[in-house]
């Protein structure tokens, strides 16, 4: 698989897996809360945290309806009016960028037309997120390939046709490395329509880094996820979940969101290096458990071992159970007291 670079980070196979918190709108349009925002998701230890680039009119025109999940948060019918109501000036990121660098986490921004891409590269961004819904706009993907950033790309609601049609057109517009996310668009996510193994199908379709937008309740699936492979995972999050808006109440609070990152590092750590051998500390065990020769009596000096006089028991402290066809036969160079482990000093 192909790895990606973000700043200093190296994204894919072997690497750490990059958790980015998903802020998105919900600063509520108030610049102290993302501020805030910002240092709740430092504090949980994630790598990133990410916000929106976008201008509603651009976007969103008045015909466009909210989605069922928005409308039953918001009450709002008009998705242009309800941007509207969680739009961010984009003069205030700079402020969050900034405040990024000073705690020490990355920032990041979804960007969903040609000037907040442009702004992004202002800000220093060193990745741009592209939102699922632009997996056809193939216009706002090349101008993004085009800046040589790398881009990482949801793909909700997406065939593998479509992701296909998305990749080869960001590979042929410019020098942008790219990594996927398997991503469904329904806020929650049922589990069973996850579709984890899918992030599998894309990697080896593509040759690409891929990870897991995680729409789901709790960390379970996310687990799962870094189990079989996800290099990146993100996750909504807030200050607090009875605040008004669209994605409050289906994302993680504070508390959550420590949880939710120390679950996807131990599970991270669970991994391994794949070579199957015994750790360190299963050593000690290993002695107590495994079974070695043992005289099953007495054994005189000049004595020829086999199965009347030699039985298999704990500890491992004697000669390996394996070798016994090696060993049977040979004779005894001294006595050997009942019960005590057979080594090789004693025989002759």
């Amino acid at each position: 698989m192909s790895n990606i670079k973000i700043g200093e980070r190296m994204i894919g196979d072997g690497e750490p897996v990059l958790v980015i918190a998903e802020a998105g709108v919900n600063h509520n349009g108030e610049l102290a809360r993302a501020l805030e925002l910002v240092e709740v998701a430092r504090a949980a230890g994630a790598d990133a945290v990410k916000f929106q680039l976008y201008r509603p009119e651009e976007q969103v025109s008045r015909a466009a309806q909210t989605a069922g999940y928005q409308r039953a948060q918001t009450g709002a019918d008009n998705m242009l009016e309800m941007a509207r109501s969680y739009e961010l000036p984009w003069e205030a990121h700079r402020a969050i960028a900034a405040h990024c660098r000073e705690v020490g986490i990355a920032y990041m921004s979804s960007c969903f037309d040609r000037e907040a891409v442009d702004f992004l590269v202002q800000l220093g961004g060193e990745s741009i997120k592209v939102g699922s819904g632009e997996m056809t706009n193939y216009p706002l993907l090349a101008h993004m390939s085009r800046t040589g950033l790398p881009i990482l790309l949801s793909t909700g609601m997406s065939t593998l046709a479509d992701v296909a049609g998305a990749v080869e057109h960001i590979r042929g517009s410019g020098p942008s490395p790219l990594a996927l996310f398997q991503c469904v668009s329904n806020y929650p996510t049922a589990p069973e329509s996850v579709n984890l193994r899918a992030m599998e199908t894309m990697r080896r379709a593509f040759d690409l880094p891929v990870g897991f937008s995680d729409h789901t309740e709790g960390a379970t699936v996310a687990v799962s996820a870094v189990a079989l492979g996800a290099c990146m995972l993100e996750k909504h999050f807030t200050l607090d979940k009875n605040l008004p808006g669209p994605d409050h109440a289906m994302s993680l609070d504070p508390r959550e969101l420590r949880d939710y990152v120390k679950a996807i590092r131990i599970a991270e750590s669970a991994l391994g290096d794949g070579i199957k051998r015994p750790v360190e500390t299963e050593l000690e065990t290993l002695v107590a458990a495994r079974r070695s020769l043992v005289s099953a009596r007495g054994i005189v000096a000049g004595e020829s071992l086999d199965e009347t006089n030699v039985t298999l028991k704990r500890p491992a402290t004697g000669i390996d159970p394996r070798l016994w066809q090696t060993v049977r036969g040979r004779k005894a160079a001294t006595d050997i007291p009942a019960d005590v482990p057979i080594t090789w000093e004693m025989l002759a």
